[in-house]
């Protein structure tokens, strides 16, 4: 009887570990540091991959996708600087930051300043686009992820990834850019 309850304790300690264990092994970890590009988990992969329409291969930078995955859905709160609500500034403040190691000015009208401008076609990961809502220039900001979509912190539903081209945020599209390499220079 003490054996058989003996079995019945391990069994179940040993199915706890396996439930505890798998659950941290979902968790976003940003590895490397700012700047570096390293290769993302492959959980991570596929759901960014899946989100975007592209293939797990096309989802390289680790350091990106897994900060995305840390902040989203995180609320949106004007002046907002951390998990419990950042505004959309504060997420590409902090997103340049900690993954690519550059300090950019904390608000939008600051950072459209030390953007190189480029056509819509030519956005790669990691540049700035800019949105004019409610009649306001350059009221709006997120980065560009690839293959036509963007991360920010929407106000109503938090930091979300979207298409570009959707209408509700497409028609209030106004630039986007690179972060300026003599802005980088200066700021280092």
């Amino acid at each position: 009887m003490l054996l058989k309850n003996y079995s019945r304790l391990i069994c179940m300690l040993m199915l706890a570990c396996v439930a505890f264990t798998s659950c941290n092994s979902k968790r976003a970890v940003l590895k490397g540091s700012p700047g570096d590009v390293v290769k993302p988990q492959g959980f991570i992969a596929d759901k960014y991959a899946g989100m975007m329409g592209v293939s797990n291969g096309d989802i390289t930078n680790g350091r990106l996708y897994n900060f995305i995955e840390e902040w989203y859905g995180t609320p949106y709160k004007f002046a907002g600087l951390d998990r419990n609500g950042v505004d959309c500034s504060g997420f590409t403040y902090l997103l340049q930051q900690q993954v690519y190691g550059i300090t950019i000015p904390r608000n939008t009208g600051k950072q459209i300043n030390v953007i190189k401008r480029k056509y819509e076609e030519e956005l790669q990961e990691g540049d700035l686009v800019f949105f004019d809502f409610d009649g306001k220039k350059f009221s709006h900001v997120g980065v560009y992820l690839q293959n036509g979509y963007v991360v920010h912190a929407s106000t109503r539903r938090g930091v979300m990834i979207v298409r570009l081209k959707d209408p509700s945020m497409y028609k209030y599209f106004s630039r986007g850019g690179s972060i300026d390499n003599t802005y980088v220079t200066q700021n280092e």
